[in-house]
């Protein structure tokens, strides 16, 4: 299915004292992959809420390998693993270089204003 890369710098705020990624800064990389890679199909995230569609998670994980430090940059590769009439499944993974740091994956379903589960818009799942 479809790939996406991205790549972002490592931030100083986005450090611990130890001058490591804190672990939680990596979900908000996957949603900016996400985001950029909805954008890259031809499609704005803004647009779709506008629509009444978001874009939910559902579960994500994820399994660090090594440490990413200040300075670092970082190249993280989406994949559409699965995509339904409501859901998307991501794999992810965050390289230095060609060195492994990060895996992850994670479940994005479809829903109204309301919170409830819709079909995914025909242009997204064509795309």
């Amino acid at each position: 299915m479809f790939e996406h890369e991205i790549q972002i710098d490592v931030r100083y705020y986005e450090t611990d004292g130890q001058g490591v990624v804190h672990h939680a800064n990596y979900f908000k990389y996957f949603e900016l992959a996400r985001v950029e890679m909805l954008r890259a199909m031809g499609h704005e995230y803004a647009d779709l809420e506008r629509e009444g569609v978001l874009l939910v998670v559902h579960s994500v994980s994820c399994k660090y390998h090594r440490p990413a430090r200040f300075g670092d940059r970082l190249r993280i590769v989406t994949k559409v693993a699965r995509a339904t009439l409501a859901r998307i499944d991501h794999q992810y993974r965050v390289l230095v270089g060609e060195e492994l740091v990060a895996e992850a994956s994670s479940t994005i379903a479809c829903v109204d204003r309301a919170g409830q589960i819709r079909r995914m818009p025909e242009h997204i799942i064509g795309a």
